[in-house]
């Protein structure tokens, strides 16, 4: 254990005076939500127009998407309708989004720890049993009872962007948990779309699709130009799929599956900051290349592709896709016959009951019998809200009643079945939203330190019996922070053993550009037994924290350098910092230091004197339970 020191180092004096600094929640997090929920209320839009133009159309709608055309030269012909355009070839670009963001999570993202991914996977995969067992049940006699993967899969943009409209407050850990489980969702869904609703299957050219996705993987080897070559490989491996009879969007998770996916490296970060300061002192066009290059190429073509295609897939992709899939006849007649509809009931008890019973009764029993981790701010009452939420299973379930059901009347009763299982998700799911806020009110969970103190976690200075305790959520950009550590400095030499201190992440990203990596290049230090070291160093000098000083630091210090630059990339340390972010956002902390005094939340000044009372005058610890398995608040 490091041994704390007086920091000689005053905050900028030009700052204006105040007790802290604001910080928004998690500022990519918000602009996540904000183009989920444009993008879910343009995707409903489609799909009440799909619903009005079917309805009132007098047949058009369907006539205009039965329209064929041929694409091709010479006697290679392609012949298309509307329709299948749209669900072979643009819903490949979405499948491929998708592929994308299942290599991300299982690389660099949530479910490449274990203990992370174990809760939202086994609720995936009872959430993918459980709905299908009910249709098959509801359905029997039918003759649809083989379509039970219309209700295996979840909504994911439907989901993310009803979580930001209507979901609780301070939804993060709920959002990263959903997330998780709608990625797990999409591997089962793809898996049984390829394996039982694949019809004339014909093996050689999935060899052609074979030779494709090699050259692919090897595109990256290449030292320029790989985007043509990308896209020309891509287009073939799509023709060979649709040629072999297996669903050719499956050839766009395949494709992605592929694409390099990895955290930044510091080098090359610092390498393009180099070549634009280059730039900047000899304007040319070669340099502005190299620079635009190496700036490009810092960031890895997986995370490149998902910020390009999301615009479109959000904004153009889906609500075509609604509008060309949605446009369920309600005549009286037509609403009659789902009402006695197997098939139709089939689908709502699916995916109503059967995904709310899979993920919120795996989830109950993972924490009775405590398996797997639940955080601060994911509690059972929450998980029930976004259990019905997974029963929005839109576009998927849509795109297999398509695949699945060729009677055209059975196909509309479908239909009418997702969409009403989808209205009643999102209804049932906004009243457990809210009554769940009003059991955690924001000003209660805020007062106490949501995650209890563990030594094996968290950065602690002083013995674990030490009667009095200090946690600081703090940012090393932030002046005020380090006003706030000189303060428990004092503190400490004058309480000695009796104080035990804490130090936790909540970086003020949208005001300090370079908080968050100097915070995973203190855990990547930690790792090698010197956070508190590495800390003092970034408050000695704030207003350097650039990738060059990141790594001169660790230099500086004695780290194995090239275990502390592995680790800056590492998932690990990116999800360590991660979660204390999530726990202030449950803690309602919205500003920079934000201390805890025993466990409660200290308002007002903290020079050591006030400090020095404040414990005195608090309660002994009521340390709860260590955060273990199937903990949660």
């Amino acid at each position: 254990m490091s041994e704390l020191t007086t920091i000689e180092r005053s905050p900028d004096p030009e700052r204006p005076p105040a007790r802290s600094e604001r910080r928004p929640s998690i500022a990519a997090h918000i602009q996540a939500m904000d183009q989920s929920r444009k993008g879910a209320l343009l995707l409903l839009l489609a799909t009440v127009a799909a619903i009005v133009w079917a309805n009132v159309g007098l047949g058009s709608y369907h006539d205009f998407w039965e329209t064929r055309f041929n694409i091709g030269v010479s006697d290679l012909q392609l012949e298309f309708t509307l329709h299948a355009l749209v669900n072979d070839a643009l819903m490949a670009i979405f499948f491929f989004t998708v592929g994308l963001e299942v290599r991300r999570e299982f690389v660099i993202g949530e479910l490449t720890s274990w203990s992370r991914a174990l809760v939202p996977t086994l609720a995936a995969i009872a959430g993918l049993a459980v709905p299908a067992l009910l249709y098959v049940l509801v359905s029997s006699g039918s003759g649809q009872e083989h379509a039970w993967g219309i209700v295996i899969s979840t909504d994911t943009a439907f989901l993310v962007g009803a979580l930001a409209l209507i979901g609780p407050h301070a939804n993060g850990r709920l959002r990263v948990f959903l997330l998780a489980l709608a990625v797990i969702d999409d591997i089962g869904a793809l898996s049984i779309l390829a394996l039982v609703y694949t019809d004339d299957f014909s093996f050689a050219p999935l060899l052609i699709a074979a030779v494709g996705l090699v050259g692919i993987y090897y595109v990256r080897y290449m030292p320029g130009g790989r985007g043509p070559v990308y896209a020309s490989l891509s287009v073939v491996v799509w023709l060979a799929f649709l040629a072999s009879g297996v669903h050719p969007t499956l050839a766009g998770v395949a494709i992605a599956l592929l694409v390099p996916v990895y955290r930044p490296s510091r080098r090359d970060v610092e390498h393009a900051l180099q070549l634009a300061r280059t730039f900047r002192q000899s304007p040319n066009t070669e340099y502005a290349r190299a620079a635009a290059n190496s700036l490009r190429e810092s960031i890895s073509i997986n995370e490149r592709l998902q910020t390009a295609y999301a615009p479109y897939v959000a904004f153009v992709i889906l609500p075509v896709f609604a509008l060309a899939n949605a446009g369920v006849e309600l005549g009286g007649d037509i609403i009659a016959a789902a009402l006695r509809s197997p098939i139709t009931w089939g689908v709502i008890v699916g995916l109503l009951v059967g995904k709310f019973l899979g993920i919120f009764g795996s989830a109950v029993v993972l924490k009775i019998l405590r398996i797997g981790h639940f955080g601060p701010g994911l509690s059972l009452d929450r998980i029930a809200g976004g259990s019905l939420l997974c029963g929005i299973g839109f576009t998927i379930s849509l795109f297999i009643v398509d695949i699945a059901i060729d009677d055209p009347a059975a196909q509309n009763e479908a239909r009418v079945g997702v969409i009403a299982a989808s209205l009643l998700a999102f209804l049932l799911a906004t009243i457990l939203f809210r009554i769940s806020d009003a059991r955690h009110p924001a000003e209660e969970t805020g007062a106490t330190l949501a995650r209890p103190i563990d030594p094996e976690r968290d950065h602690v200075f002083g013995a674990d019996d030490a009667p009095y305790t200090i946690v600081e959520y703090g940012d090393f950009q932030c002046g005020f922070c380090l006003k706030a550590s000189g303060s428990i400095q004092e503190v400490h030499r004058e309480l000695g053993d009796r104080l035990r201190y804490v130090w936790r992440h909540a970086p003020l990203t949208q005001y300090h550009p370079n908080a968050l990596a100097a915070a995973e290049a203190s855990e990547a230090a930690s790792l090698q037994g010197k956070f508190f070291e590495y800390e003092r160093a970034l408050f000695v000098d704030q207003e350097h924290q650039l990738p060059t000083d990141i790594l001169r630091r660790a230099e500086e210090l004695g780290l194995d350098m090239d275990r502390f630059e592995k680790d800056l990339g590492s998932a690990e340390v990116a999800a360590r910092v991660r979660e204390d972010m999530l726990d202030a956002e449950v803690m309602d902390i919205t500003a920079a230091p934000t201390l805890f005094i025993n466990g409660r939340r200290h308002v007002g000044p903290y020079d050591a004197k006030s400090l020095i009372r404040a414990l005195e005058e608090a309660e002994p610890m009521a340390e709860p339970p260590k955060a273990d398995a199937g903990t949660s608040d």
